[in-house]
């Protein structure tokens, strides 16, 4: 059975799908799963799925600003109900996800992909605003800075500071890793989790994230051992 709020990763921020419900009680179920993630979702745009949900403006408003008073916006809402796109209209927001743009989509890179696996190799540290999408692994020789992102549909490895956005397992791959000298993202997720901010205990050290018991957690990372999704 599906819960009846999910929030999922997309190409433009976070989807909260709300289902079947009193949109009183759903509202605060929300708001209490992004409490929960505290400052790890600060700054994140939300579009909100709310199918056939009839919305007013009173509703969407109230909505809009306490997701405000968190750090979060709510930039669109996808509906089939006429009344309710309208409203999420009046209230300057979006009511469809366009596709992306070519000339947005990431510049390539002095960079080579080796035969066998995919997988893309950058030598580089990638600074605030730089977007890479890969279809295979991704591996960086360097740091990943606020306000960069990686996306990957397989594991994601940064020899060096994972300060920015990483979403491993785009595709739905649920065994994909996040592994980093110094692991501090913006925002991790891998395939539809979205972890939870870690808290820092003493000097950085290098850690993995991964999907275990159906929640992203990160731990020790020791780079000798080549896998660990066998363990339990």
């Amino acid at each position: 059975m599906q819960p009846a709020v999910q929030i999922k990763g997309i190409r433009e921020g976070l989807l909260i799908v709300i289902g079947e419900g009193a949109w009183e009680e759903l509202s605060a179920d929300l708001l209490e799963q992004i409490d929960q993630r505290g400052a790890f979702l600060k700054g994140a745009r939300l579009t909100f799925d709310v199918g056939n949900r009839v919305l007013k403006a009173a509703d969407l408003g109230k909505m809009r600003d306490a997701l405000s008073e968190r750090g979060l916006t709510l930039w669109a809402v996808l509906s089939n109900s006429p009344t309710t796109q309208q409203t999420a209209q009046s209230l300057g927001m979006a009511t469809r996800l366009n596709k992306p743009h070519p000339e947005r989509e990431a510049k390539p890179l002095n960079t080579s992909v080796q035969s066998g696996e995919q997988a893309v190799l950058i030598h580089r540290t990638l600074r605030s605003g730089y977007s890479l999408h890969f279809n295979g692994h991704v591996v960086v020789i360097g740091d990943v800075n606020p306000g960069a992102q990686v996306i990957s549909s397989g594991d994601v490895i940064v020899w060096g500071r994972l300060r920015g956005m990483v979403h491993a397992g785009a595709g739905g791959n649920t065994n994909a890793l996040v592994c980093a000298l110094d692991l501090a993202p913006t925002q991790l997720r891998i395939a539809d989790q979205i972890a939870i901010t870690p808290q820092r205990r003493g000097k950085p050290q290098p850690e993995m994230a991964r999907i275990k018991d159906g929640q992203v957690i990160a731990e020790a990372w020791n780079p000798k051992k080549s896998d660990r999704r066998g363990e339990a």
